[in-house]
């Protein structure tokens, strides 16, 4: 493989998503699983004295790893194999986002607000739940995309045919 500035793009883009997806396993894992089973009381992880902030990572992460996707995708282009390769993750990432904007982070917002709320702990413990399944489906989702980028990576260097 050639080191070359395609190449290192790629490479980023490829460390920088590997990241992100270890960000969504590890919440997933260990973060969320208590913090919504418990709801409003369990509020205390993001509300209590000692609160995570995970937002921070999230904040850095997304905006570098969507930046590394777009200039790798630029400087790969006339690679029409990776073009494709780089644009199904770029493309599947930004929908995510979108969604995430809409749906996740609404709801994120509303189970830190849980105990000024009037909802009974069963009404959020099935928000709780279902926003880890839909979280779980993006997540997999993100995953698959990044297989994609993985072989971009492995593909030849030197494809240089236009469409």
């Amino acid at each position: 493989m050639k080191l070359n500035a395609r190449t290192i793009a790629l490479m980023i883009s490829v460390l920088l998503m590997g990241i992100l997806l270890g960000g969504i396993v590890y919440s997933h894992i260990v973060f969320f699983p208590p913090y919504l089973s418990s709801l409003p009381s369990s509020s205390v992880l993001v509300n209590g004295p000692y609160p995570l902030h995970d937002e921070y990572f999230w904040l850095l992460i997304h905006p570098l790893a969507i930046l590394s996707l777009i200039i790798s995708l630029l400087l790969n282009w006339k690679n029409r194999a990776r073009r494709k390769l780089i644009a199904i993750p770029l493309v599947v990432y930004v929908l995510a986002i979108v969604v995430t904007s809409l749906y996740f982070v609404p709801e994120l917002r509303a189970f830190h607000a849980s105990p000024r709320s009037s909802l009974t702990p069963a009404e959020w413990y099935a928000r709780g739940q279902r926003w880890q399944h839909l979280s779980w489906t993006r997540g997999t989702l993100m995953a698959l995309s990044y297989v994609a980028l993985l072989l971009a990576l492995a593909s030849r260097e030197d494809d240089s045919r236009r469409v």
